[in-house]
């Protein structure tokens, strides 16, 4: 049986030269590898007690509902902003050129529950960076979080210092 990573598509020189994209697409569309890339994220989750988990638009959607089902645990979307129907609660992060906001509805969390993030990626860890102050401004607490893929060349465990991080799939450079 192949290794997980053996599914994740390399292409260089893409958005730009020198940058060796990781294409995620590659493992949803292999029904081994989808059920693979879940049920080790999953792992990571064995023994930890925890109440909901939040994942951000969209990879974070594709990962984190499929384990909160088999957890038996609340999914919580975090989305881009205007993309939620009631109140909410917003964080704007940098990006290379720009900024973003993410919101998250304001009755999501409630003080006191404990919170697992699960992503595809983490690159430099602003968006995951940004969640967990929305999190944690709602009174939650981030016990992990959970990546398939971790780009360590481009340091977004250093905006995430003090924190539970797990990656399946780690590659060194960007």
């Amino acid at each position: 049986m192949k290794k997980l990573e053996e599914y994740v598509r390399s292409i260089p020189d893409f958005p730009e030269e020198g940058i060796i994209f990781r294409d995620v697409t590659s493992v949803l569309q292999d029904k081994d590898s989808l059920k693979m890339s879940i049920d080790q994220m999953q792992e990571n989750l064995n023994g930890l007690d925890f109440d909901v988990i939040v994942g951000p638009e969209s990879r974070g959607f594709i990962f984190g509902v499929p384990i909160a089902y088999n957890l038996n645990k609340a999914f919580i979307p975090v989305r881009k902003k205007g993309k939620l129907p009631c109140e909410t609660v917003e964080m704007e992060y940098a990006l290379e050129y720009g900024t973003a906001t993410i919101e998250m509805h304001k009755d999501s969390i409630k003080p006191g529950q404990k919170v697992v993030i699960i992503d595809d990626l983490i690159a430099t860890g602003g968006t995951i960076e940004a969640i967990t102050k929305l999190i944690e401004q709602l009174g939650g607490e981030v016990v992990k979080i959970v990546f398939l893929m971790e780009l360590e060349g481009l340091m977004g465990r250093e905006k995430l210092k003090g924190y539970d991080i797990a990656s399946v799939i780690k590659y060194a450079g960007k």
